[in-house]
Order: structure tokens, then sequence, then C-alpha cells
């Protein structure tokens, strides 16, 4: 399988070459390939004739997001429509990686796929035009919406908290919750959902329920043998340009139901990467 792989700097697009690496990838950097070039697109998928397009890029700066949205959705929502145009062209899938953000987080259980949206943020309303654009643009699409990312390699939640650590004691929101995903876990899952030609929209993030941000850090001390401090305290406390919804764990409700991995077993793969790396924690 020839695979066009976007955004293949980040931890996702990482995490996909790994999984797919016996398959003829064409990894592609926002330097090498700015989506949002509509020309560019369709010309390197002409000449490259990938039998899959998966999209991991992404503009994920969510405050920063509210300042710039028309990079934000030059990215979130140009860049995925004019991927699927392309994929359309030659026929081939393509597999749009969108966010829990899409919803409002006022739900009170967990979301599902046919769940209604409603986007808080710049950042997530240029996630969702993404969505809208991929279904109109390639009737063989995968959107899958996922939670929380994070790897082994690139700026994460826990490398943050690991840094700050050392600093003295962190405050952690204790009450805005999800379903953490560990990179490699969710890569796997696009490849096997890839593999049933099953095209629709799937929620594929870390299972077990879901669980705030202090929870899924005390977790990750715990597995490190860290003892650093952590006081959990509410999302009211940090002022953030961008809003973030409190409660977006994600379910996965349509056939093929494809769950991951639980997130604490994310969460343990990732600490044993960081001991065994050597790195200091």
């Amino acid at each position: 399988m020839r695979v066009l792989i976007t955004g293949a700097g980040g931890q996702l697009g990482t995490a996909l070459q790994t999984e797919l690496r016996n398959h003829t990838l064409f990894p592609v950097v926002h330097g090498a390939l700015d989506i949002s070039d509509r020309d560019r697109v369709l010309e390197a998928a002409r000449a490259l004739k990938p039998d899959v397009i998966i999209n991991a890029a992404a503009y994920n700066l969510v405050d920063k997001a509210e300042m710039e949205p028309a990079a934000a959705f030059a990215t979130n929502e140009a860049g995925p429509r004019h991927l699927a145009e392309a994929a359309s062209e030659l026929d081939v899938p393509v597999v749009h990686v969108s966010t829990d953000y899409v919803f409002d987080g006022k739900l009170n259980r967990p979301y599902v796929e046919d769940d209604a949206t409603n986007p808080l943020s710049v950042y997530a309303k240029s996630k969702l035009a993404g969505e809208v654009a991929v279904r109109a643009s390639a009737k063989k699409h995968f959107i899958v919406r996922t939670a929380w990312v994070y790897h082994d390699t690139g700026r994460n939640f826990f490398r943050l908290m690991l840094a700050l650590s050392d600093k003295g004691p962190v405050k952690v929101v204790d009450d805005q919750f999800s379903s953490p995903t560990y990179a490699p876990h969710l890569a796997a899952g696009i490849v096997q959902l890839i593999k049933t030609g099953a095209y629709g929209t799937y929620h594929l993030a870390g299972s077990g329920g879901g669980t705030s941000r202090y929870q899924q850090l005390t977790a990750f001390y715990e597995k490190l043998g860290l003892n650093a401090q952590v006081s959990p305290v509410s999302m009211s406390e940090f002022k953030q340009p961008a809003p973030r919804p409190q409660r977006t764990v994600l379910e996965t409700s349509r056939t093929p139901r494809i769950i991951l991995p639980d997130w604490r077993e994310g969460v343990s793969s990732f600490a044993q990467s960081i001991l065994r790396a050597g790195r200091k924690v």
C-alpha cells in the first residue's frame, strides 16, 4: 500500500510511520507540502499516486487560533478539503483526523459519533469545518475524532508537566474530562479502520470511561515512580483566550466498533518508554 501522510512530523504522523513501516510511505511535513495550497496538493497527489491519504496535519494552537482564525481555517478546513479533492480525483480513501473539541462538553454522558456538534472556540470551529469539507469532497472518507493525543516524541501535556515538576508543585485541572489517547494506539486503530473499507465518521480514543487531567497526570507520575506534588484546581483558575469543553469523553458506537486500549495502558506504555530511554524524570 502506498500511503501519503501529511503532518508526518507530528506525534500521530510519527506513530503512523512506525505502524505502516512495511508499506511504501510518503511522509510530508508542512515545509514540504502546505496543504492550504490546493494546486500543490493536487500536484503532489498526482505525482505520488497514493492508495490512501492520511491527514494528520493540524493547526492545534487552541488559544492562538482566537487571534489567528484565518491561519486556523486555512490548515483545518481548506487543507482537508484539498486532500479530499485529491483523493476523490484518484478514487482513493482519505483519512482526516478531527477532535473531541467539536462538541461543547455539556452532554452528561460520553459522546458517540451521531451526537450533535457545537464547537466553542475558533480552533474547534475550524476542525468541524474540516469535517464538513471532507464529507462534501470525497465519498471515500474516514473522519476520525480523537482526544488528548500524546506520543514518545514531540510536545505534549506529560512533557510539559515533567518540566514544571522540577520547579515545585504543579496545578492541574481536575474538572475537565476526556479520553487520553496514546498515538501508537490511535495509529493502529486508523490502519485497522482503513482495512475495513467502511467509510464514515468514527471515534477512536483511549477507552476506559475517560478521566481528568489531574487523574491522568497522577497515574503517569505513579508509573514513573516520581514523587511530585500535584494540586487539583478548577478550569476557571486558568484564564485562557479560548473556551474549552468541560466533558468530552468519546465512545465508539459505529460498526465496525474499533475500540482502542484503555487510556491507562497508554499512560503505562508512555511512562515505560520514558524510563527505557533513561530520560531524567
